[in-house]
């Protein structure tokens, strides 16, 4: 277990102000940036990474997509082609699930 920056799971403040406000609770990256047992901080609250999943984009579901923020999936990928240059959906593009939750305030 180590204590790691919140930018390696959470790419950018909006993101990770949504997981301070709850609104964010997982995050798919395109590697492996933290372990189960991780903590980051984010304004003055700890959170823990609880699971590392190893997936592709198609195991995606709604319910990923609002861990993730999004209203569902379609709205998700939506906003994956905005914020990605020449990024294209691809089923089989294999990505990493980091789960966390708050455990002290």
């Amino acid at each position: 277990m180590a204590h790691i920056d919140a930018g390696e799971i959470l790419p950018n403040e909006h993101v990770q102000q949504m997981a301070a406000a709850g609104e964010v609770t997982q995050m798919h990256r395109g590697h492996q940036y933290a372990e189960e047992g991780d903590t980051f901080d984010i304004d003055g609250r700890r959170f823990e990474v609880t699971d590392v999943t190893h997936r592709t984009l198609g195991d995606l579901s709604d319910e990923d997509a609002q861990r993730e923020g999004s209203e569902d999936l379609a709205a998700y990928r939506e906003r994956l082609n905005r914020v990605h240059d020449e990024f294209e959906w691809d089923d089989d593009s294999e990505v990493v699930r980091h789960r966390f939750e708050v455990v002290s305030e």
